[in-house]
């Protein structure tokens, strides 16, 4: 077990992580094994003065620090900040024999163990030097809250088993009215995915949920994935919902493509196929559109560990548009409307990749960029902030969400340096 813990895999990656990257991966054959890769970077946090590494052009400070477990952000119209400080709640049932045991030693070893704050902070930089000055409590008494979503004066939190609202007026630092439940998500005991996160429809008469699977490949029974692996489809009015888009094994971040106005969403893909597969991507949505899981990978791609197996819904499985490299975790997204970065980063979409558990060497640990041309990726990605892993491997810090701020720079959740990175053009 301390093998297991410390790092194995019988068979490292053959492809470069760039393989695995664009329009048309590369999807070599299933490498299978008794023991799944566990490979996960010790978290350690920064030292001191420790930062990451911006790209060529761009400058990273710290914007805000000493948080508890930053997840997720949300810019409000006058230029507040909020961030969702939250980590998954209880799951008694995702926790049993020596599955359950291995897990939470890997999440503890990843900075990923912590009880959760239940809390969204408010930061403000009334100054504008690019750092907040100010940080109160805006709500608290959450339950493992991540997506957020403003409606006119009405402030939508996605709670790990709902969607709650709250009054907002703006400028105000702290809501204490109770929220009220606009409808539930999936949750229970086993909750295997617990974000959900929250975007609403450019007018403001809908809101998408993404919800992520109960399992890696529907192991606990289809039963137990009912209304998972999904983006819902939320009326605010009465909280009715319905099903979007399914077969998306853990959709975590959405962002509206500005020039043709679809949403997009960024997926994290299956475990246990080996090093190279299967990708994380991005991808529009199609309304109504099935992607795969559990049945299939990348379109068609049949996972055949899966029973019963579903030679029809394989076939209907649409091909995600840009993959985004093997077990990255890929989990913020942003779309690059209102940034004062230079060129190239100035249209298309920016990523925030959390990092792998689960290839040899590790993958992802860093923010990335894939520019757009009329509504579609049109380059390879761009590196925006890198270093989060020193140069013995550990963990200094892991990025979560993504998102530009009313300056037009753009803020990163870290959730292993308990920071706000704000990143910003190196000239003025």
């Amino acid at each position: 077990m301390a093998l297991i813990l410390g790092g194995c895999s019988s068979n490292p990656a053959a492809l470069p992580i760039t393989a695995g990257m664009g329009p048309h991966p590369a999807l070599p054959e299933p490498q299978g094994g008794l023991l799944p890769t566990v490979n996960i970077a010790p978290a350690v946090g920064w030292p001191s003065g420790g930062k990451p590494q911006a790209a060529r052009g761009l400058q990273v400070q710290a914007f805000a620090s000493g948080l508890d477990h930053p997840r997720w952000l949300h810019v409000l119209p006058n230029g507040d900040v909020l961030v969702a400080e939250s980590n998954a709640p209880a799951k008694p049932d995702d926790g049993g024999g020596v599955k359950g045991w291995l897990t939470k030693k890997a999440m503890a070893k990843a900075g990923a163990a912590t009880p959760s704050a239940d809390r969204i902070s408010l930061l403000r930089d009334s100054n504008g030097d690019g750092k907040a000055d100010q940080r109160t409590q805006f709500i608290t008494g959450l339950h493992s809250p991540f997506g957020m979503a403003l409606v006119g004066n009405d402030l939508y939190v996605a709670n790990t088993d709902g969607v709650l609202r709250f009054p907002y007026r703006a400028d105000q630092t702290q809501i204490t009215a109770a929220g009220e439940r606009v409808t539930s998500l999936p949750a229970g005991p086993l909750n295997h995915h617990w974000t959900k996160n929250l975007i609403a429809s450019p007018d403001g008469s809908k809101l998408y949920a993404a919800v992520g699977s109960n399992s890696n490949i529907a192991e606990n029974g289809l039963d137990q994935e009912q209304g998972r692996a999904a983006i819902w489809e939320i009326n605010p009015a009465d909280g009715s919902k319905r099903l979007y888009a399914s077969g998306l094994r853990n959709p975590v971040g959405m962002a509206w493509e500005p020039y043709s106005g679809e949403l997009w969403t960024a997926v994290n893909e299956r475990d246990g196929l080996g090093n190279d597969l299967v990708p994380d991507y991005m991808t529009s949505v199609q309304n109504g559109g099935f992607y795969g899981w559990p049945w299939s990978y990348f379109g068609p791609h049949e996972d055949v560990r899966v029973s019963p197996s579903n030679p029809a819904m394989v076939a209907k499985a649409l091909v995600p548009d840009y993959a985004l490299g093997s077990h990255t975790a890929s989990l913020g997204l942003s779309n690059a409307v209102g940034s004062r970065l230079p060129a190239p980063f100035t249209e298309g979409l920016f990523i925030g990749q959390h990092g792998s558990w689960n290839r040899e060497p590790v993958s992802g640990y860093k923010v990335l960029f894939v520019p757009f041309k009329e509504g579609r990726p049109n380059d390879a990605p761009y590196t925006v902030l890198d270093g989060f892993l020193n140069a013995q491997g550990e963990a200094q810090g892991r990025p979560v969400g993504v998102a530009i701020d009313g300056t037009g720079a753009l803020l990163v959740a870290d959730d292993v340096g308990n920071v706000i990175w704000r990143v910003s053009s190196a000239q003025p």
